[in-house]
């Protein structure tokens, strides 16, 4: 297996440690006691502390030996994933995963990784590639933790979560080079560096992709108490079995890097906008079938991997020598848009039920086309 693939499959890995909370809300409120909204800030606070991750761990890549950091990152995740485990009471739920989010953030070491190393043809496929696998464990996360909470309760899947991290360490130690780092300085010029690579055409794909992403991250927030209600009356398996759907957007994510050099990243992202709004529409009207439902996951995770890579490799290309640091500024604001619109969704949840959460869903992807028109017009 090319070093590619391996990175690939452990990207999921690590990334998934981010969302298998979202099919086990019911179960942890019947367990813990708390309210719908409380238990909806364990996914924020997930969220919050991998962007936190992201700005003071990912520009390491840049100044440190990736290999350590990596290997860091994943023994700090598997005790927070214990923690998780162990946890009686809210305060102790929710630090531990903020910290399980913060040291998640392996696999934004690993595509830049891919980017400055590959050759300049293949750069955007192998992305592509590591991508797929981010975002196959993203979907997959949710059909394991579906499964497992269902058959062994939620704190088990933590307990296996952790068993597979520390396995994940060790082929890490095993596969990933040692590389020599790119930037020569202290980690206080390197994080100050930060704020003189960002720029205006960063800061314009970084806000439309954390749009999009809040508005897909609100759908995962509110799906088990939607399937919780009338009509589904379903349990986490069925949850599962909707996330299993989102897969067939995740294995886009490779063909869509080969489309970008032939169609740009402007018109990728535009289509990419179009099916989330799709994919919201058709949860407004068939919503409360099952084929509705399924149509409008398979949708928005399609259109989703449009936005995110596109724009991403947009912000890498602006400066290929500095990508962990470039990298860092766009998923820092990508998941600080995707803890919004974690945390708004479920509020509107709250506050008017299914069509609340689709109306908060549409706001967000509908003020991502606002930011693409406005710079557009700029332009002209």
């Amino acid at each position: 297996m090319s070093l590619v693939l391996i990175l690939a499959v452990l990207a999921g890995i690590s990334v998934s440690n981010l969302y298998y909370c979202q099919p086990l809300l019911n179960l942890i409120c019947q367990d813990t006691g708390l309210s719908e909204f409380q238990v909806n800030l364990m996914p924020v606070f997930t969220q919050v502390g991998y962007a936190l991750g992201l700005l003071f761990i990912l520009p390491m890549g840049d100044l440190y030996n990736r290999r350590v950091t990596v290997l860091v990152s994943f023994l700090a995740v598997v005790l927070a994933l214990v923690a998780v485990f162990f946890s009686r009471h809210t305060f102790t739920l929710l630090a531990a995963s903020f910290v399980t989010g913060f040291f998640s953030v392996s696999p934004q070491v690993f595509i830049p990784f891919v980017s400055l190393y590959a050759k300049p043809e293949m750069k955007e496929q192998k992305v592509g590639i590591v991508l797929s696998g981010l975002l196959i464990g993203v979907l997959a996360s949710r059909v394991l933790s579906g499964y497992v909470g269902h058959l062994w309760g939620w704190r088990s899947m933590y307990l296996i979560a952790a068993a597979i991290m520390s396995a994940s360490a060790l082929v890490i130690l095993c596969v990933f080079p040692r590389v020599e780092p790119v930037y020569k300085g202290s980690y206080v010029s390197l994080m100050l560096s930060l704020g003189k690579l960002i720029s205006r055409r960063a800061l314009f794909h970084s806000v439309r992709a954390g749009l999009a992403f809040g508005s897909m991250l609100g759908l995962w927030a509110c799906i088990a108490f939607h399937m919780k209600s009338a009509p589904f009356y379903a349990d986490s398996d069925t949850v599962a079995l909707l996330a299993l759907c989102g897969v067939a957007g995740a294995l886009t994510a490779a063909n869509v890097g080969k489309l970008i050099p032939r169609h740009g990243h402007e018109r990728i992202n535009i289509i990419g906008t179009c099916l989330v709004i799709l994919a919201w529409l058709t949860l407004w009207f068939f919503g409360d079938s099952y084929a509705g439902m399924i149509a409008g996951i398979i949708i928005i995770d399609i259109g989703m991997q449009c936005i995110q890579l596109s724009n991403q490799n947009a912000v890498m290309n602006l400066n290929p020598q500095a990508s962990s640091r470039m990298n860092t500024i766009y998923m820092v604001i990508y998941f600080a848009g995707g803890s919004m619109g974690t945390f708004v969704c479920g509020t509107m949840w709250t506050v008017a039920g299914w069509k609340g959460t689709v109306c908060a869903g549409l706001a967000l992807i509908i003020a991502s086309a606002t930011v693409s028109l406005s710079a557009r017009k700029r332009t002209v």
